[in-house]
């Protein structure tokens, strides 16, 4: 990845996908908790393996990285700190269709890790295109500071609301949900009154 491409942006579903993370520091074991908490499948290779990694529910092997590692995998994490071992994984990855991130190294991207803030269902992520992860992480900080509980509960509302349209024959996207979510709807979650907020998405909804 050449730093000022144009990323477009995805999140990937690796759940039960192996996932390889070559490197077990403290931003290896970061990488590899990341993962599990999608539900890959994650192998660690690294010539040290601390009790962290050690500790969480995944594969590792205490040697050096070898090409082989990648052989069926879906996607690579190069975190050793040392560039050499890196760029092979990169050039691995290029030769057996491996996507793989450099945590260090931008130019050795084929994807990138955005800093991430959820709240159940909710996910927000702000990325710098490898510019400046520090600045990502600051913006993650004043994200997470308004993203609080409500959201998740509104976001399970509007799941629930949506899945009695599609229930009904009727299409979602067709669906102007700006009037539900213009309606004080966090304020009626975050005090606790669920029961009115439904009522009001499926006023909203009716009338739509």
């Amino acid at each position: 990845m050449a730093i000022g491409e144009v990323l477009y942006p995805v999140n990937l579903v690796v759940a039960g996908r192996p996932c390889l993370v070559v490197g077990a520091g403290r931003i290896g074991a970061r990488k590899a908790e990341g993962l599990l908490v999608a539900g890959a499948r994650v192998q660690v290779v690294a010539t040290v393996v601390g009790p962290e990694v050690r500790s969480m529910p995944l594969t590792w092997d205490e040697r050096p990285y070898r090409s082989q590692d990648l052989e069926g995998v879906w996607l690579a994490i190069a975190a050793t700190g040392d560039p050499e071992v890196d760029r092979e994984v990169r050039a691995d990855g290029d030769a057996a269709g491996v996507w793989v991130n450099s945590a260090d190294e931008p130019s050795l991207c084929t994807f990138t890790l955005p800093s991430v803030v959820r709240q159940g269902p909710v996910m927000v992520t702000v990325s710098t295109g490898g510019r400046s992860p520090a600045l990502a992480g600051w913006l993650k900080s004043h994200v997470a500071a308004e993203l609080g509980p409500g959201w998740a509960t509104l976001a399970e509302l509007l799941g629930e609301a949506r899945e009695q349209l599609r229930a009904q024959g009727r299409s979602t996207e067709d669906v102007d949900w700006r009037p539900v979510l213009e309606w004080s709807m966090l304020e009626l979650v975050e005090a606790g009154d669920i029961a009115r907020a439904r009522e009001r998405i499926r006023a909203c909804l009716s009338s739509s």
